[in-house]
């Protein structure tokens, strides 16, 4: 098994991701907003997608939004280190272990951003009705000064942005097509004025699947039941 995800990751004796890091992103910067993209940045990507497929332990969770509770409109699964919770629109995430697969992901993406990042949101979107409202990451226990990385798998979906206190009426969100191992770096402050959401693509039947390395403040962990987003 070590090998064969040694293949996936581009690590294969000889491989172009053995020698380096590669191409740099293209670099995207609004007032508040600093975003770096690497296309095509996973080899193999499908083959990746399958695994997590297979070895995530996949959960749809309820959530609360304007005291209504719903299930939430994809699968997700949080990944961390010992005491890195987490709580989101009235859910308080149980911390499953790291896989092998997403144990080898996690090294992969910190050696290229030089980060340690102890947390990780995957969401897995079943096809183009799941979706993800407009939102920022900005949770207390979520380290302002660390960037959130964004790795996209299986079919492309669009990821997009908008100023946090945007006019009605205003500016087209920025708009981006992310699937097929394409690597998106939201820098700070990027959380602290801007949201982002996955729109529903309803002639969509392909699957992709989202995930969001983030730094966790053990520190600032709320306790379960405060109010939050």
């Amino acid at each position: 098994m070590g090998l064969q995800l040694d293949l996936f990751l581009g690590r294969g004796p000889g491989s172009p991701a053995a020698a380096g890091c590669g191409a740099p992103p293209e670099l995207v910067e609004h007032p508040g907003l600093r975003l770096r993209l690497w296309s095509r940045w996973l080899p193999e990507p499908e083959a990746m997608t399958g695994l997590l497929r297979q070895e995530v332990p996949w959960k749809q969770e309820l959530i609360t939004l304007w005291g209504r509770t719903h299930p939430l409109p994809r699968l997700t699964c949080w990944m961390g280190d010992t005491g890195c919770a987490y709580t989101y629109s009235g859910l308080r995430n149980r911390i499953e272990a790291w896989t092998p697969a997403v144990q080898r992901l996690k090294a992969r993406v910190e050696a290229e951003l030089g980060v340690r990042f102890n947390s990780l949101l995957l969401n897995r979107y079943r096809d183009g009705r799941d979706r993800l409202h407009w939102h920022a990451d900005d949770e207390p226990e979520l380290d302002p000064r660390a960037p959130i990385a964004s790795l996209s798998l299986g079919s492309a979906r669009s990821f997009r942005l908008r100023p946090r206190h945007a006019p009605e009426g205003g500016r087209a969100p920025l708009a981006f097509e992310l699937g097929l191992g394409d690597l998106l770096v939201m820098d700070p402050p990027t959380q602290e004025h801007w949201l982002h959401q996955v729109p529903q693509r309803l002639r969509l039947n392909d699957e992709r699947i989202n995930l969001t390395f983030r730094v966790i403040r053990p520190e600032a962990i709320r306790p379960y039941g405060s109010a939050d987003r």
